[in-house]
């Protein structure tokens, strides 16, 4: 029988001695099977579909095999994986486990059910983990005798793979417990991150503003799907955009978890779902898997393309202002290119003047409300780039009175230091800028709650969504301050409460602190 990890030894992973139970051979069961196996463990694989553990093992070891050939881990320890897996013919084949993984449907009631019978089976030491991705471990657990066993144990698809493991604690799961999951999945080569139980735990909560503004911006006709996935890709450094990364979930899928996650709190406006998506997925129109979704995947259909402005002339006089991150790279791609400009004192606010049209970094506030504020009806606002220096892409968005010569000669200026310019509609924050904030919002919320660390929220990002920059270290780049006054004209200009500024943001903005102080 397992020991019971004290105090004193919380952070000693589970022994390779001790056995592995999972429950679920599907793709996420059998992929944590394979996870455990490598690391030594003795594992028992249950399925209630009949001959489907069998064959999921079976699978696993022609993948051992094939990470052999390759040359991914030797043929001996491939061959001792592969016989560490066995397939359990039921529930009670089980009971010498000291550790059961549950990865059955994503429906509470069946992993109570299962809970419940688990607990009666297995010794009063063994861990009981969940890798549900948005259920409350809190009320897993307490349908049970003893929920300060339960955690959650959520991977990511593909598990063997995806680097992150979040380790979940109900509000009764025993620190213990906790401790000895961050560090046997340490030791099964996994990074995990320590979060309590709240819905959407870190990813699936901190990672809504991503698909949310987006489809706000879509709907409200801001931009094409197309241009909008490529300003976050080209301009954001994110893998995907969040339209493509939509289609390639499934949008009845991504759409199931944004209605969980609002029910969850309560209808916070923060979550509120997309009518837009909810028409796509009325449609049938899921995705790749249905061949259609924000994109067209049918075979011979042409990709969207983003929005990018006809070649225009060069500007006749260029002014650069300020030592901003986007003057200092406008400044050094126009030198390259040999453009002729002139540099000037920075007024906190201008970044270039090209032919009389006045170029500002976007602070949430659109070009119009600028113009509007500054009597400079020839005002265009820039979106935000992960880095200025290197992006291809630039998006702008022109006051409703900027006069056209204007307009073409702004896009002249991006166009003549090397960049691409999308020009999308005179919206609050456009798109890169709006969502890093939001992101950053809903991450601060979740350190002020408790869910996580800011560190841990970062890595979670990183690693569970393969975000460029976690979303607090960006808003540390950005400054706090800077965020904080995007979320304020964003919350002006829409009046929702959708907007509204975390109070650990806020804090850390009027002390001059970092996200990450």
């Amino acid at each position: 029988m397992m020991s019971q990890p004290s105090e004193h030894d919380a952070r000693a992973a589970l022994p390779t001695s001790v056995a592995v139970g999972v429950v679920g051979a599907g793709a996420m069961g059998s992929g944590i099977a394979q996870v455990a196996a490598a690391a030594g463990h003795p594992v028992l694989l249950l399925d209630a579909r009949a001959g489907a553990a069998a064959a999921a093992i079976e699978a696993l070891r022609g993948t051992f095999a094939r990470m052999a050939d390759k040359g991914r881990m030797p043929h001996a320890a491939a061959q001792a994986a592969c016989d560490r897996l066995q397939v359990a013919a039921d529930l009670s084949g089980l009971s010498r486990c000291g550790l059961v993984v549950e990865a059955i449907v994503e429906e509470i009631e069946p992993k109570r059910a299962l809970l419940r019978e688990l607990e009666s089976l297995l010794p009063e030491d063994a861990i009981l983990a969940s890798n549900t991705s948005s259920i409350s471990i809190t009320e897993l657990g307490a349908a049970l005798r003893r929920p300060q066993r339960v955690a959650g144990l959520h991977f990511f698809n593909p598990a063997p793979r995806m680097p992150l493991v979040e380790v979940v604690s109900g509000l009764r799961t025993a620190p213990a417990v906790a401790q000895a999951l961050m560090a046997t999945a340490s030791a099964w080569g996994k990074t995990p991150v320590l979060a309590t139980s709240t819905p959407g735990f870190i990813v699936n909560r901190v990672a809504r503003p991503f698909y949310g503004e987006a489809l706000r911006l879509a709907g409200e006709r801001a931009a094409s799907c197309a241009t909008i996935d490529a300003v976050c890709r080209d301009c954001g450094g994110f893998r995907m955009g969040p339209f493509e990364l939509m289609d390639l979930i499934g949008l009845d899928v991504n759409l199931a978890v944004t209605r969980s996650v609002w029910r969850s709190f309560f209808h916070d406006p923060r979550f509120t779902p997309s009518l837009l998506q909810q028409e796509m997925v009325a449609a049938g129109l899921l995705g790749r898997k249905s061949g259609r979704g924000f994109h067209d995947y049918a075979e011979g259909a042409a990709p969207a393309t983003p929005e990018q402005e006809p070649q225009r002339a060069i500007p006749a006089r260029i002014e650069i202002h300020g030592a901003s991150p986007a003057a200092a790279a406008l400044a050094a791609r126009l030198q390259q290119r040999g453009v002729a400009f002139s540099r000037h004192p920075g007024d906190g606010e201008r970044v270039a003047v090209a032919d009389g049209a006045v170029l500002y970094l976007s602070d949430g506030r659109t070009a119009t409300q600028r113009a509007a504020e500054t009597g400079i009806a020839a005002s265009l606002v820039l979106d935000l780039a992960l880095d200025y220096a290197a992006t291809p892409r630039l998006a702008l968005a022109a006051a409703l009175p900027c006069p056209t010569p204007a307009r073409d000669a702004a896009v002249g200026l991006l166009q003549a230091a090397g960049y691409v310019a999308s020009r999308i509609a005179d919206t609050p924050g456009l798109v890169l800028l709006r969502t890093v904030a939001m992101l950053a919002n809903e991450a601060a919320d979740a350190v002020l709650q408790g869910v996580a660390s800011a560190a841990a929220i970062d890595t979670a990002m990183r690693l569970g969504t393969n975000y460029p920059v976690g979303p607090l270290a960006w808003a540390d780049d950005i400054g706090p301050r800077q965020v904080v006054k995007v979320l304020d004209h964003l919350a002006a200009a829409h009046g929702e409460d959708r907007y509204r500024v975390s109070p650990f943001l806020r804090q850390r903005a009027l002390a001059g602190w970092n996200c990450h102080d």
